[in-house]
């Protein structure tokens, strides 16, 4: 009904028109993106009745936008990192190559938090990205920029990042999907930072989108042939589905009370499934997740199978150039003169901290691994876990630094390497989006994404921002 460049054309001028409020695309690619959409429109005109197109070319003409941390081919690759301010992608990623030979057009390039471990978009090369919901609130991180975007109504799908909860906090803050896979199937190749050691059983890349169907099209462009083992094509009975539901970590010191708002959006989820679908949905317990952000802290900073060290936080701060002391970088932040954010120094003077004790490091990493067996048996083929996917609605900015922990609500699945998709449940009463994650075992992604189809009819799903 339309053409490819008057999509392209749309998005753009939304972006010209809400960017200069939420700093969510810190790089556009608009000329280029309209050229590819000549392409496209000349594609459809050379053959309109070519049935083979769409298995071919899935997204064809489809506009996307990309976190900055990955590379796009002349788009800067930073990573909020300003000895790195110069850096341009000469090449795609994997995921980016992948998602272009299907056919979609990325608009251009979208802001993360300083070396993308940190819940707020905001660093010294680009600046702060706000929520479209009310700016002055976080729209988390570290694929923070492409949460808004989406929210935003900036592009339809979009490439995020999560090694502790960086699709799933964004997505949640700004009310849109997104879904971190099980661990090993969508390749991480050509993001800055890429884990090492360990960490690569944890990082995961996947996609974010404003539409539940839009998840599984986009996993399965984004994984190759890696996409068989997700069983994406099968046939899901929601009534066959063993749901359970915990409401809380158990309380843990570290990390703040589950909001009321957040907690009542969960228990209608819970009474709808039930009345709907008839079935019977288990609250549990899980002793071991009150301990989340320990498990995941440990886990993080220890040794893979070939005694490899976790690489240091510090040492990415310098990227290959002289090493960054985090306690002078303190002071000079104090002072207005450090080229870090204060999370960044933050992170990097607490994981020398880490160090200090090996002993209790080794106890939580073997308590990881139990939880990991303990939840796999829970779950099971047919199981899927109803958990928040934070503890608060999306915080004020600067306000995550006095609760730096609340994202091991997201974070304890990355160590564990479960699937999980975080599915909107409309507004609170502050007008802010509402949410909850959806777990399954290893492998079952596709009962995440079939039940976060289903809530988005039962809920709404995405919101457009200024709407209410």
């Amino acid at each position: 009904q339309v053409t490819c460049i008057e999509v392209v054309e749309a998005y753009a001028e939304r972006i010209k028109e809400v960017n200069p409020l939420i700093n969510a695309v810190v790089k556009d690619r608009f000329e280029e993106a309209l050229q590819e959409a000549r392409q496209v429109d000349q594609l459809l005109s050379e053959d309109p009745g070519d049935d083979h197109l769409e298995e071919k070319f899935p997204l064809l003409g489809v506009p996307i936008t990309v976190k900055e941390a990955f590379s796009l081919h002349g788009m800067p690759n930073t990573s909020g990192l300003v000895n790195r301010r110069n850096v341009i992608a000469t090449s795609d990623a994997m995921v980016v190559s992948r998602l272009k030979q299907a056919g979609a057009i990325p608009l251009g390039v979208t802001n993360c938090s300083e070396l993308c471990m940190w819940y707020e978009s905001s660093n010294k090369v680009y600046g702060r990205t706000n929520n479209p919901y009310d700016l002055q609130r976080i729209v988390g991180g570290s694929s923070g920029g492409e949460g808004g975007g989406l929210a935003a109504a900036c592009s339809v799908i979009g490439v995020g990042s999560d090694i502790g909860g960086s699709i799933r906090m964004p997505a949640f803050f700004n009310g849109v999907f997104g879904h971190k896979p099980t661990t090993g199937v969508v390749p991480n190749d050509g993001q800055f930072p890429n884990a090492q050691g360990v960490r690569t059983s944890f990082l995961c890349t996947g996609p974010m989108c404003r539409y539940a169907e839009d998840l599984e099209l986009m996993l399965k462009v984004m994984a190759g042939p890696g996409a068989n083992k997700l069983k994406l094509d099968e046939k899901v009975s929601l009534e066959k589905i063993k749901f359970l539901c915990m409401d809380h970590d158990g309380g843990s010191i570290f990390v703040s009370p589950v909001d009321k708002e957040i907690l009542q959006a969960q228990k209608k989820v819970v009474e709808h499934l039930e009345s709907d679908l008839g079935v019977q949905v288990q609250r549990v317990a899980i002793h071991k997740m009150k301990y989340s952000f320990q498990i995941w802290s440990a886990m993080m900073s220890s040794k893979d199978s070939d005694g490899q060290e976790a690489q240091l936080f510090s040492d990415l701060l310098g990227d290959h150039g002289k090493p960054v002391w985090p306690l002078w970088e303190l002071i000079k932040w104090l002072v207005g003169m450090s080229s870090h954010t204060l999370p960044a120094i933050g992170l990097g003077l607490t994981e020398k901290l880490m160090k200090l004790n090996p002993g209790a490091n080794a106890k939580l990493v073997s308590m990881g691994k139990s939880l990991q067996e303990e939840m796999e048996t829970l779950l099971g083929p047919d199981g899927v876990l109803l958990y928040p996917s934070h503890p608060t609605t999306a915080p004020r900015h600067h306000s995550p630094i006095c609760m730096p922990f609340n994202f091991a609500y997201t974070a304890i699945f990355n160590v564990l390497g479960l699937p999980v998709t975080q599915c909107p449940l409309g507004l609170s009463s502050e007008g802010l989006p509402l949410g909850i994650q959806l777990v399954a075992a290893s492998y079952n992604d596709h009962l995440t994404l079939a039940v976060a189809q289903y809530l988005e009819k039962a809920f709404g799903g995405w919101v457009l921002p200024g709407k209410v």
